[in-house]
């Protein structure tokens, strides 16, 4: 049946545990939009009142980063350069100015959060279009959020690295329990916020529900016990599986987006990462063809270099 292939991959527990803590990084970046937006906001705003040099736009409208670097700008852009790095908690840090369009600082927020972010926001338009290492390296640079005990969020970043960095796609039960204490360690940071409350409830689901099941349910089910079922229940099983394979995606094509930027910008990628990732997908005929634009792209870098 559909899905069979998906159902063999979450027969091996530790690329399970791998989907698992990566579907919780996507319920947790849901949950850190709004409070994302309406801080960032609240402190363009506040930079705006407290310096009126900021006010002023660009006088060529065309100051733009070369590369990762920022010089020759306008006085109004220099401004807002200089107060970027002032707010910025790691003093000497490489900030990735080519994330952002500094015209626009002045009068979009989302331009000056981008510059607390890791490379490849430059497209990035709001809160909702970034992955959680994206949000919670703008809370950890920025100090905006000094509310935040920034401890528990480099700890999210590092679990969230190693997770991403795993060569195998797979990680131990002991690492899941770690990572489940620096969760619940950052999100007491935001009790206060109800879509954070929400997505701690959603995580603790995900960290504790058995996905093998949910696919499996369905693959053993025979044309016979079929037609036995009530539609609804058959409906619920698909509505399952076809969501533990949308999450897949959405996880392998955060990865794939990650490494590819990487050798598209820096020449730099992790060549070993890219291959194995691509060896998986073409050995899973479902994910080889959902990728399959992607693969083509490995395959070209590949002949390239």
């Amino acid at each position: 049946m559909v899905l069979e292939e998906l159902a063999i991959r979450l027969n091996d527990r530790e690329y399970k545990n791998w989907l698992k803590a990566g579907r919780c990084l996507l319920i947790l970046k849901e949950g850190l939009h709004p409070f994302i937006t309406h801080h960032m906001r609240a402190f363009h705003g506040d930079l705006l009142n407290k310096n009126a040099r900021l006010r002023r736009p660009c006088d060529t409208s065309a100051c733009t980063p070369k590369g990762n670097k920022l010089s020759s700008v306008c006085r109004s852009c220099s401004e807002w350069q200089t107060e970027i790095l002032k707010h910025h908690r790691q003093r000497g840090v490489t900030v990735n100015w080519d994330n952002c369009f500094p015209p626009h600082w002045r009068t979009d927020h989302w331009e000056l959060a981008k510059a607390y972010m890791p490379r490849g926001q430059g497209k990035v338009k709001g809160a909702e279009q970034c992955d959680a290492s994206a949000l919670l390296n703008l809370i950890n640079y920025c100090d905006h959020f000094r509310s935040v005990d920034h401890k528990c969020v480099r700890e999210v970043i590092r679990h969230r690295n190693e997770l991403m960095h795993s060569c195998e796609l797979g990680v131990k039960d002991e690492w899941m329990r770690n990572y489940q204490t620096a969760l619940r360690n950052l999100l007491l940071q935001f009790r206060h916020v109800p879509q954070m409350a929400t997505a701690g409830r959603h995580i603790e689901e995900m960290l504790t529900v058995d996905l093998s099941i949910w696919v499996s349910g369905l693959d053993s089910l025979d044309s016979a016990g079929l037609d036995g079922l009530e539609s609804d229940n058959v409906s619920q099983w698909e509505t399952s599986a076809d969501l533990i394979s949308q999450w897949e995606a959405e996880l392998l094509q955060e990865r794939l987006q990650e490494l590819l930027h990487a050798a598209d910008d820096t020449k730099a990628q992790d060549s070993e990462q890219l291959k194995r990732l691509a060896g998986f997908l073409q050995a899973n005929r479902d994910l080889g063809e959902r990728f399959s634009a992607e693969l083509q792209t490995i395959g070209s870098l590949e002949e390239r270099h």
